[in-house]
């Protein structure tokens, strides 16, 4: 498995077991998009007990389902669903960058020692190591936090998880190959945070979340949990054919641990909402989408971009896409294309395994080009 098909850390729990028949597909393949639905049927598959896809152009939108979001019910997932979108959070994180950047407060190629006084230490070099890398996930930072300690109540201060991160060995020296960075991520929600005197979460949220009308997308307060209704339950997965076992994960994870690198929520129609807005230009100037466009070789599919990737077409064209997942129980990828095509994917299964990504780029490169 590559380095880009592990979008968020997992995080060991407890595993209470219940034993189930796995789940047949419930959604019926629509004709005029049979082979999205049967690529959706495949991905859902090594997935989560259900999937959907929600995708069209600029004059519609379909929504395409299969399983259910919630074992022991016959609900397909909509697009109105909630869940956690794990490392989808970093475009996001990105675009309120890029703003500082269009209003003159931050520039992307100066150390971020400059922005972050003796923030990024110990084992790194803030002097060296710039906002861009940050972006880019080429600054070298250790992937994940893993000596944190949690506030008495549990949970974890942006600040704290940063300085947990400055004594572990780094990826790789700054401004070479991708090297995939939570923590990176992190850095950059203290700079918000610096820049707003602002939380991450609602300078995220005034920024960007309102002005677009996005109600089913939002950044959760510390020690917050719960999905907002309807929700999609997610699980995590032990298959041992013909039994599959399920345990629910959706409220078992504290997220301010992943917080401006995966903590936020969003549906189906918000995440492609706001990916469409990004890509016309309605999030940040055209110069700065230029710049979060500008992408550098990841891997054999991938470009890696300032919060962002993109993919080839088997139709031709190019996919600009995020992939999130989450130990909650949730993966998912949004994409859209340049002349306005998008789709979004979920499955409810912290689905990151290879066959599992695969499969996921397989339905939106279906969705976007039937």
């Amino acid at each position: 498995m590559t380095t880009s098909r592990r979008r968020l850390i997992g995080f060991a729990g407890g595993l209470s077991l219940a034993l189930t028949a796995t789940i047949a597909p419930t959604a019926a393949a629509e004709t005029e998009h049979v082979a999205t639905q049967e690529a959706l049927n495949q991905y859902r598959a090594v997935g989560g007990p259900g999937a959907a896809v929600h995708a069209g152009d600029a004059d519609s939108a379909w929504t395409l389902t299969a399983g259910t979001a919630k074992i022991g019910e016959n609900r397909p997932i909509t697009s109105s669903d909630h869940f956690r979108h794990g490392s989808q959070t970093k475009t996001f994180t990105a675009a309120a960058v890029l703003q500082f950047v269009d209003e003159g407060l931050v520039e992307l190629d100066k150390p971020i020692e400059e922005y972050l006084p003796g923030v990024v230490s110990g084992n790194y070099d803030g002097n060296v190591i710039t906002v861009r890398q940050l972006l880019q996930h080429t600054s070298g930072l250790v992937r994940d936090p893993r000596d944190a300690q949690p506030a008495a109540d549990g949970t974890y201060e942006l600040a704290e998880l940063v300085r947990s991160a400055m004594d572990e060995p780094a990826q790789a020296a700054p401004g070479g190959a991708p090297k995939y960075s939570n923590v990176g991520y992190l850095v950059l929600g203290m700079l918000i945070e610096e820049l707003t005197g602002q939380q991450v979460g609602d300078a995220i949220t005034a920024r960007i979340v309102e002005p677009l009308g996005l109600e089913g997308t939002s950044f959760p307060e510390r020690g917050q949990r719960a999905l907002s209704a309807p929700f999609v339950s997610g699980y995590e997965i032990l298959r041992l054919p013909p039994f599959v076992f399920w345990t629910e994960r959706t409220t078992a994870f504290e997220l301010s641990i992943m917080s401006s690198a995966g903590a936020m929520q969003s549906t189906l129609a918000d995440s492609a909402s706001f990916f469409r807005a990004l890509l016309d230009g309605r999030v940040v100037s055209e110069r700065a989408l230029a710049e979060m466009r500008n992408t550098v070789p990841y891997t054999a599919d991938y470009g890696m971009g300032l919060g962002i990737n993109d993919r080839p077409l088997s139709c031709g064209g190019t996919a600009w896409l995020k992939h999130g997942a989450l130990t909650t129980g949730h993966a998912s990828v949004t994409a859209v294309t340049d002349d306005g095509r998008f789709a979004s994917l979920v499955t409810n299964s912290f689905a990151i395994g290879e066959a599992a990504v695969t499969r996921a780029d397989a339905v939106l490169d279906a969705a976007l080009c039937e």
